[in-house]
Order: C-alpha cells, then structure tokens, then sequence
C-alpha cells in the first residue's frame, strides 16, 4: 500500500527554548507539516534539506542570532526565496527596522497570540502560493511561445531576444518599469497562433501563393483564440499582442487594417523588436542583415509600417538592444 503524502505546507520553527516550540507546535500542528530547529545553523541545515514554505525564527539565540541566521538564508540560492517570519520579544523600531533589513517579511511579537500566528502565517502562504502560480504561468507562455518559434523553422532565442527589445523600446518610450515588465513576459506569445497554420504553408522554402498568405496571415486571429479571454492583465495584453502585432501605422497591415494609434501601443512595440530581430538573424531562406541595413530600413517604413515615436525611442534604445543580442546569439 502506497505511503499517504502529506500534502500540507511544511514549517520550520526556530527557537532554543522548548516551551516556546512546544506553544507554536500546539498552534500550527493541525494545519502544517512541522520541523523544528534550536539554532541557527541547524535552521539553515534543515531549511536547505527539507524546503520549507516558511520559517518561523526567533532572534535572541545562542551562537548565531536570528538576525544573522536570515541574512545567511537570504544570501543562499537554495532558500534565498523562503519566506522569514520573525518571532521575538523585541519589539521596537528599531529591532524591527534590523529584522527587516535582514530579509524578514513579517514580526510577530511574544508572547504570542494563537489567532494572529495562524493569520500572519496563512497570509504569506497565500502570497508564495500567488507566486508559485505567477511564474507557472510565465513559465507556459514562455514554452508555447517557443513552441510556435520551433515550429516556424525560428529558434527559441528569437522569442527571448525580442522579449528584451520589446522591454527596452518600451522603457525608452516612457512606459513603467511594471508595465514593461508585464509587455516582456507577454511578448513571447505574439506567433502562438503558427501552430494553427498548416506545416506546408509555414515551412514552404519559396514565396506563397496568395491563397497561401491568405491562409498565414489567419495566424494573428488564431493565437487570439488561442490566449482567449481571461482576467489577467498579463494574459490580456499577449492576446492584444498577438492579434495586433502585424498592424501598420499607415493602415495596410492585417488582420483587422488598424491605424495609427488605434493599434494598441503594446503590438506597435513588438512589431518593431520583431521585425529588427528577423531581419538580423540568420534564416534557412535568407542570410542576417547588417545591423546599419536593419536599421536604415526601419527608419524608412517610419509612418508606414511602424509608429515614427516608436522608431525614435527605437533608436535610443538601439545600444541596450544591441548588448542583450551579444548575449543571446545563435549557435554557430
């Protein structure tokens, strides 16, 4: 018979006097798997073997304090991302300035209160859990995203190069650090919708037809569908970017002939870092630009194909971009 798992998070308590492990035990134990630690280097033995959701950490300990106990597990890549919950009679500003300094998200002060440990202990949980799903999600857009990449004969370092242009054209133009941040982590949807498009047609070595390219350009609605709709902000703006992206500042892009600023400003962005990143990289159809080639063509489809404030912040942005593109070059 299989072994049944413990599926409740996992605490570490932190205290070198038993009655105050034996007070927390009786609180916590219904509800979280616990281990126990009574100094500080045992605490950060157990916090790297056992991987812990949280540490409960007391401060006034023989050997190493709890202060530097925290600042030992936040300088270590295995723990570095576990939550510290300080639990001390210190209570002033000032011990609670250091704690914080130190790496603690949150104090609890002794004597301690049944009700406010299972609340504060409850709320961080629910923040790593928040976490946890945030990067899951990241992590998928990343992989569909190069999925579609793989697919299309590209490779998946065009999806992070032009994740990075994106962000840096954005920055230049003025967005928010949250804002460009979110616009990078989306941008890697923008081709999802090949995976719709038939191989014949994607891989095809020579020029479509006009029944063909009729029949690729459907692949800007497609990854629409395939985002969908969804409360996240985050997924929002990847469907907006993929179903935009191919729009053109004068009018003639495709799917929906959107102009100037009825483009959204997120898919104006990514099809400039798209197209500079294209145009740069080695095709089995085509050889790489020259970055002054590159560059000379996107100031002349300027009011054309990409939005003229764009192409400047496009251009201020060009020693930034040209960096992140050393560091993620094709294999030869």
């Amino acid at each position: 018979m299989t072994p049944h798992r413990d599926s409740r998070p996992k605490l570490l308590i932190v205290d070198d006097e038993p009655l105050n492990l034996q007070v927390l035990r009786q609180i916590l134990q219904q509800d979280y798997q616990l281990i126990f630690a009574r100094d500080g280097e045992k605490a950060i033995a157990l916090a790297q073997s056992e991987q812990p959701q949280l540490i409960l950490l007391d401060i006034m300990m023989p050997g190493i304090t709890g202060l530097e106990t925290c600042s030992r597990l936040k300088q270590h890549p295995l723990t570095q991302a576990i939550p510290v919950i300080f639990i001390t009679a210190l209570a002033d500003d000032r011990d609670e300035t250091e704690g914080f300094a130190a790496g603690c998200v949150d104090y609890i002060t002794k004597p301690v209160s049944a009700p406010i440990v299972l609340a504060r202990v409850k709320a961080q949980l629910s923040l790593v859990s928040a976490e946890i799903l945030r990067e899951t999600r990241l992590q998928v857009i990343h992989r569909l995203g190069r999925a579609a990449e793989y697919k299309d004969n590209e490779t998946g370092l065009h999806v992070i190069r032009m994740s990075h242009f994106a962000r840096e054209i954005a920055l230049a133009a003025g967005m928010g650090i949250a804002d460009a941040e979110e616009l990078f982590n989306a941008a890697p949807m923008h081709d999802v919708g090949k995976m719709g498009i038939p191989d014949a047609i994607l891989q095809k070595p020579g020029k479509l037809t006009p029944e063909e390219w009729d029949i690729m350009k459907q692949h800007a609605r497609i990854g629409a569908e395939i985002i969908g709709e969804d409360s996240s902000s985050l997924l929002q703006m990847a469907r907006r970017i993929a179903l935009y992206h191919h729009e053109k500042w004068d009018g003639s892009g495709y799917p929906q002939g959107l102009a100037g600023e009825a483009i959204p400003m997120e898919a104006r962005i990514v099809a400039l870092a798209d197209v500079f990143d294209a145009l740069t990289s080695k095709r089995p159809y085509k050889e790489p630009w020259s970055i002054e080639s590159t560059v000379a063509y996107i100031k002349a489809e300027s009011a054309r194909h990409f939005d003229p404030e764009l192409v400047d912040c496009f251009i201020k942005a060009l020693p930034n971009m040209l960096e992140i593109r050393s560091q993620f070059l094709e294999p030869e």
